[in-house]
């Protein structure tokens, strides 16, 4: 046990004869770790970004629900009748009366040549 301590503390698996196979798994074992860290590292600047999009997003909203109420108070008739007094148009004080037209022959059941000949 004493010289197996010995030996890894004075790194002689790194200079032996099999050597070899033992700095292929050294360098997997840093590729492998270097790939972990990068890997970590996308993954951070995804999360930032995700956040910062969220961010956004709700500024976003809420500025449209701003925008939307600001909106709903300019097309109410009150407001549209105070800046029409300003150029002197009132609102008019008979309400509108709807206008029905009948005609004697209906246009619906004709064919598409007899409207037609009403066009020329």
């Amino acid at each position: 046990m004493k010289s197996g301590i010995y030996g890894l503390l004075k790194a002689k698996f790194l200079v032996s004869d099999d050597a070899l196979k033992n700095w292929k798994f050294i360098v997997f074992l840093i590729v492998l770790a270097m790939m972990m860290i990068a890997n970590n590292h996308r993954y951070d600047a995804k999360n930032y970004k995700i956040t910062e999009l969220t961010n956004k997003v709700k500024e976003l909203r809420s500025e449209f629900v701003d925008r939307r109420s600001e909106l709903m108070k300019l097309k109410m008739e009150s407001t549209v009748a105070a800046k029409m007094e300003e150029r002197d148009i009132f609102p008019a004080d008979v309400p509108p009366t709807k206008i029905i037209v009948k005609h004697k022959d209906s246009v619906n059941s004709k064919s598409f040549f007899d409207k037609l000949k009403l066009w020329q």
